[in-house]
């Protein structure tokens, strides 16, 4: 049991990490080359990047944004909600409310996630490029979706022994 949940505290925090990263690199989608490439916060051209999105005021990206920050700072809380229930929580009890913080944050990021594929995946409303394939930060993103949405659900399982 104890491996098991060990197991879980090191994929959650690879998972924060992850999160963090992805939202903070600016490499959600990049052109045929690889030298130039547009996250959620700026444009990169040969290694430059400036803030200036030709779609920055878009209410769409404000939100994916907003929900991607919010996944970063639920997943915070459910690690520390987890360490404080782990030392504290008697016997027996399952670890509920880290359970369900966690698949919060994981509503965050599939609301983040789809808003920015249903918008900007595809290139075309970027006017950017013809040929353009998805970034590690995009990817970083699903993969962070399918860690906490099993993270929240083994929190929820398993009980304290």
């Amino acid at each position: 049991m104890l491996v098991l949940l060990a197991g879980i505290f090191v994929v959650h925090i690879a998972t924060v990490i992850m999160l963090f990263v992805c939202t903070i690199a600016n490499v959600w989608m990049v052109n045929s080359l690889g030298d130039i490439s547009v996250g959620l916060w700026a444009n990169c051209t040969y290694g430059n990047c400036n803030g200036n999105l030709s779609y920055g005021n878009e209410d769409a990206l404000k939100t994916v944004q907003a929900f991607m920050i919010l996944s970063i700072i639920f997943s915070v809380v459910s690690l520390v909600v987890f360490m404080f229930q782990l030392f504290t929580m008697e016997k027996g009890n399952r670890f509920f409310l880290s359970g369900a913080t966690m698949l919060v944050c994981w509503l965050c990021i599939l609301v983040g996630a789809s808003i920015y594929t249903n918008r900007y995946a595809s290139g075309s409303s970027t006017s950017f490029w013809s040929e353009s394939h998805h970034g590690y930060s995009f990817i970083l993103a699903w993969i962070c979706f399918c860690f906490s949405f099993i993270i929240g659900i083994l929190y929820l399982v398993l009980r304290k022994k």
